[in-house]
């Protein structure tokens, strides 16, 4: 049986990111911190929460991926915005772009991979659905989801959908990560992840497709509880 002290260091670490995003989110909102400012840097801001730096990484990423900074090597974290923009910030993609094109390529991989996987393919898979459940280090997790995705769409055989969404790994981790702090999709996308993979085993394209597309409009939901309305 796990102890609970091993249980209890991750989740922590997850609730201290999702505290030190959403006290910095209130006092940028409030006007507290005005655009235009420069936030203190990670190593002051790690001494005022009581946190590691890396929490106060994740925080940060997740400020810039809401529209309300932007970080400039060199120079430090400004803030650009006093509300959360209404699509996430997610480098070269926005949540929007993903969200448009996700369902036209991942959901028709996900039958193909049900046809088409290998035991290999299959094994990884159930692996790494099976790691995710009890990953409890954010930066851990997202890593392992992005990879969930890129090996369904090689499974599916088809070299298009595999090189597209392998192009798209850093912004669906960019995306997860702060759906993961902002609106707690961590373990539910475990579960769906979960309906994906027994989909792909039973070689059952349609319900493969099926599982897919309920996952990514999850996703499509959370976005919406980000706090702005997207257009």
């Amino acid at each position: 049986m796990t102890s609970p002290e091993v249980t209890r260091r991750p989740l922590a670490r997850l609730s201290a990111a999702e505290a030190v995003l959403a006290e910095l989110r209130g006092e940028i909102e409030s006007g507290r911190v005005p655009v235009g400012s420069k936030l203190p840097a990670e190593a002051a801001l790690a001494g005022r929460y009581g946190v590691s730096r890396s929490v106060v990484r994740e925080a940060l990423r997740s400020c810039a991926a809401l529209g309300l900074t932007e970080t400039h090597t060199g120079k430090g974290t400004f803030v650009v915005s006093g509300r959360v923009s209404g699509d996430l910030v997610l480098g070269r993609y926005s949540a929007r772009d993903l969200t448009e094109a996700r369902p036209h390529i991942e959901v028709p991989a996900a039958g193909l991979a049900a046809l088409r996987r290998s035991e290999e393919d299959l094994a990884t898979l159930k692996g790494i659905a099976a790691d995710m459940a009890v990953e409890d280090e954010p930066a851990a997790w997202v890593a392992l989801d992005a990879t969930f995705h890129c090996l369904i769409a090689r499974a599916s055989g088809n070299r298009v959908f595999e090189g597209v969404v392998v192009d798209l790994r850093d912004a669906l981790a960019n995306q997860s990560e702060t759906l993961n702090l902002v609106a707690d999709r961590q373990r539910a996308s475990d579960v769906e992840h979960r309906r994906i993979v027994a989909a792909i085993e039973a070689g059952s394209a349609e319900l493969a497709s099926a599982a897919m597309a309920d996952h990514l409009a999850a996703v499509d939901e959370a976005l919406g509880s980000l706090g702005a309305p997207r257009a």
